[in-house]
């Protein structure tokens, strides 16, 4: 059996359509998966990346396109009111609900319907605490719990960066990764066992000299 590592920031839409598509385009196999939180922006900002957000014409192809996804997937999705936003509330709220930086798919799912299910404000004050109410029996009752999220955020954050990963959706397995929703097939592909991996490709095609001038 596989144990899969799911990077994941709420901010993310192609987040919610992989987390909502991974259990049927995976069906059939045997696996396990944790989620990991990560802070998005970090992973950009080390990258030099400015994400779709940051290109405007980018960014308006980006809502058009994931909002057309869901149709075309099943998925429904419902762009917030306001886009982007900060994350972190939402981040360490999810990872009080933590005992070791992971959450369970129960939390990721209600944290992710909560930004990407009717079109309202994620960080509105009367949702959160609704969101809160909702996560009430998973939340850790331990002073500490808060600090430790912010602690547990940095960590994953900082694992994610140290595994090569640059954006989300991604996921991490066998020291491979497979990023955004269209690589949920190739994903499907390794834990299947598909003979393409035993060749020489996964290593040799990064290596691939460049014709930029450096």
């Amino acid at each position: 059996m596989k144990h899969i590592t799911f990077h994941l920031d709420f901010v993310s839409p192609y987040a919610w359509l992989a987390f909502e598509r991974m259990p049927e385009v995976l069906e059939g196999l045997s696996y396990t998966v944790q989620y990991r939180p990560v802070l998005l922006g970090a992973l950009l900002q080390r990258n030099s990346n400015p994400g779709p957000a940051g290109i405007a014409t980018k960014r308006a192809w980006t809502y058009r396109h994931v909002h057309w996804l869901g149709q075309s997937l099943g998925v429904g999705l419902d762009m917030p009111a306001e886009h982007p936003f900060n994350p972190l509330p939402l981040l360490r709220l999810a990872l009080q609900c933590s005992d070791d930086g992971s959450i369970n798919r129960f939390v990721a799912g209600a944290v992710l319907r909560h930004v990407w299910q009717g079109g309202q404000g994620a960080l509105e004050a009367p949702r959160l605490q609704a969101l809160k109410a909702l996560l009430a029996e998973q939340l850790r009752p331990c002073e500490q719990a808060a600090e430790q999220a912010k602690a547990w955020l940095r960590g994953n954050t900082d694992a994610a960066v140290e595994a090569g990963v640059f954006g989300v959706p991604a996921w991490e397995v066998d020291g491979k990764l497979f990023w955004g929703l269209d690589g949920l097939p190739m994903l499907r592909a390794y834990l299947a066992q598909d003979p393409w991996f035993d060749a020489a490709h996964w290593e040799q095609l990064p290596q691939t000299p460049s014709g930029l001038a450096h």
